[in-house]
């Protein structure tokens, strides 16, 4: 199998496949005796605030009891570290900026629309080519921030753990009344991008208000390890679960550029 494939379901989709590789740096480094961290939502309240990286900053989008939702903000010319998830896939959607992401055997290319699906263990940087910044959309399942190993790092974390700062941020995560132990941000805080839960059967009738970018918030993603993201792409004609919810990704047009 190739380390990088292109699925014909989704438009945009790069799915990066475990390797012999990654097995290999994983096992080295947990003989060194790095460990795999395990997040308790009643005491890392920090991850409800903005955590600022060497290389930019991310934030929390949304969150439930098995998915997580982050948005990036790579700084052009940085990187983030070499790193990898065991327990988890990962789904990083490109919503602004030009980028890489290195694996251990090679390199595929990031841009506005493009959709990584990284496999548990796959070992993974990414880099913003400039001359603006990388914003990228991480979803993550299972739910744990501490899932994490550093392989290598350009700022000096090699074998740490995830970070322990954070910065209070104006727009504050809202819990979600209606989805058990959900909360999102409805607004990033650049204010360039929405969020909003959309359910299966608005979508269906109503699918040009959607949004660019739909992640379900189902159930069956989580255990089947394959997270159906829908798009705004013209040649993306999935029709979304009528009994799904969906978190919609939006771009915000200001005011003075909308007609």
């Amino acid at each position: 199998m190739t380390t990088t494939e292109l699925s014909a379901a989704t438009p945009g989709l790069a799915i990066l496949a475990i390797t012999d590789s990654d097995i290999s740096a994983l096992t080295g480094l947990l003989r060194t005796g790095v460990r795999v961290g395990n997040e308790q939502e009643d005491r890392d309240l920090h991850l409800s605030e903005m955590i600022v990286k060497p290389w930019g900053c991310e934030y929390r989008a949304y969150v439930d009891d098995f998915i997580d939702v982050w948005q990036l903000t790579i700084n052009a010319g940085h990187a983030t570290s070499m790193h990898a998830h065991p327990r988890k896939v990962t789904y990083l959607i490109c919503l602004d900026g030009e980028g890489i992401t290195h694996t251990l055997s090679g390199t595929t290319a990031v841009q506005p629309g493009s959709i990584l699906q990284i496999g548990k263990g796959v070992f993974h940087s990414t880099e913003s080519l400039g001359p603006g910044p990388l914003v990228l959309v991480e979803v993550e399942t299972p739910r744990n921030k501490y899932d994490l190993v550093r392989l290598k790092d350009g700022y000096k974390r090699a074998g740490t753990g995830y970070e322990q700062i954070s910065e209070a941020m104006t727009l504050k995560p809202k819990k979600l009344k209606y989805m058990p132990n959900a909360s999102m941000c409805t607004l990033s805080p650049c204010g360039r991008f929405g969020f909003q839960i959309c359910s299966g059967m608005d979508i269906h009738y109503r699918r040009y208000l959607a949004g660019d970018f739909l992640i379900p918030l189902c159930i069956s993603g989580v255990v089947r390890g394959q997270v159906e993201i829908l798009t705004s792409n013209a040649s993306d004609t999935r029709p979304p679960k009528l009994d799904t919810y969906y978190l919609s990704i939006s771009r915000i047009i200001p005011e003075n550029q909308r007609k």
